[in-house]
Order: structure tokens, then sequence, then C-alpha cells
């Protein structure tokens, strides 16, 4: 059974529900399914790495990006919930500068699909919680870059009160005007 589609404002990124099959007993899904991506998305992706993450809340992780092997992501939420960020960073991009965002989380199953050229970051807003992603490319630590979380330009509304948890990587974040971009 394909995913369900969910257009959002980034025509590119999409929000993609698999079909869940419940009963007394429990539930089962297909988490990914390479036939089912492809007439949902109408993309041919080849997974090379597949990453977990946990954070406990009111961590933030990102913005992140690769500046050469960028990374297409399909992200979902197995324990816990996620505010997740997808920043269009391709200058070409009639959405360029532009973000959007989707509470992912274990209960509501839903995965997120970001393409190469954009930053990534996501919030914790239950008490912790696990991501699972799969990525199209490998990571290379020395083409990775940071999108400053809080940029103005950007103006993500992150749902939180006050500084979220950030790594030392993330507090060093650049703002939009300062980072490399993609064609």
């Amino acid at each position: 059974m394909p995913y369900q589609r969910t257009p959002t404002a980034i025509p590119d990124v999409l929000l993609l529900e698999p079909t869940v099959f419940s009963d007394d007993r429990g539930y089962f899904f297909e988490s990914y399914n390479a036939g089912d991506f492809r007439e949902a998305t109408g993309l041919a992706v080849d997974f090379v790495q597949d990453n977990h993450s946990m954070s406990v809340q009111g961590v933030l992780r990102g913005l992140h990006y690769q500046v050469r092997h960028p990374q297409g992501k399909l992200l979902r939420a197995v324990k816990g919930r996620v505010f997740d960020v997808a920043v269009d960073l391709r200058k070409s991009s009639p959405t360029f500068g532009r973000w959007v965002g989707a509470v992912l989380s274990a209960d509501n199953r839903r995965q997120l699909w970001i393409p190469p050229g954009f930053a990534h970051g996501f919030l914790t807003l239950s008490e912790d919680a696990e991501i699972l992603y799969k990525v199209t490319d490998y990571w290379y630590p020395e083409h990775e870059r940071t999108l400053l979380w809080k940029d103005p330009t950007v103006n993500v509304e992150w749902p939180i009160e006050g500084e979220p948890r950030l790594a030392p990587k993330d507090v060093a974040g650049k703002f939009l005007d300062e980072v490399e971009l993609f064609g």
C-alpha cells in the first residue's frame, strides 16, 4: 500500500504517512518501501545510510547540511515527538530561504522527505525522542555546515519558550547571508 502524500508549503518537501494495519493486538506498517516511496514522490532515491538519534526534551539539533555530498533525508520518530524543520538553501529556488516544519511522532507515524539542498533540524517536544532517518549520501564532517537556528531572516517559529539545549556547533551556526548555498 502506498504512502499518503501531504504537500507542504515548499513543494519539494513532502509529508508521508504509511498505511497502518491495526487491531486489538497492535499494529503493523512498512516504514519504508522503495516502490511505494517512488509512487508517492516520483523519485527513485538510493538511500545509503540509516541514522538513529536520541534527544531529551528541549534539545534542538540543526540546522545542518552538507555543501558537498548533499543529503536527501527521510525522517520519522520512533519514540516521542519532535518539531522537524527544513530550510531551502537552493539559490535558484522560488522558495529559497523559506522553511517548513512538521510534528513527527511515534503516534502519528508521519515521515518527512527533505531533498538535497536543504538545511535540516529538529526540536524535541517530548520528555525524550528517538528519530530514525535514511540519507542519500554519507556523512562527511568536513563538508557539514550549520545555519543558525534562530536566523531572523529565515525566522523559524520553533515551538519553545526560552533557549533550547544546543551543541557547540549549533550555537556557532551562521546567518543565511553568511552560509555556503546551493546553486
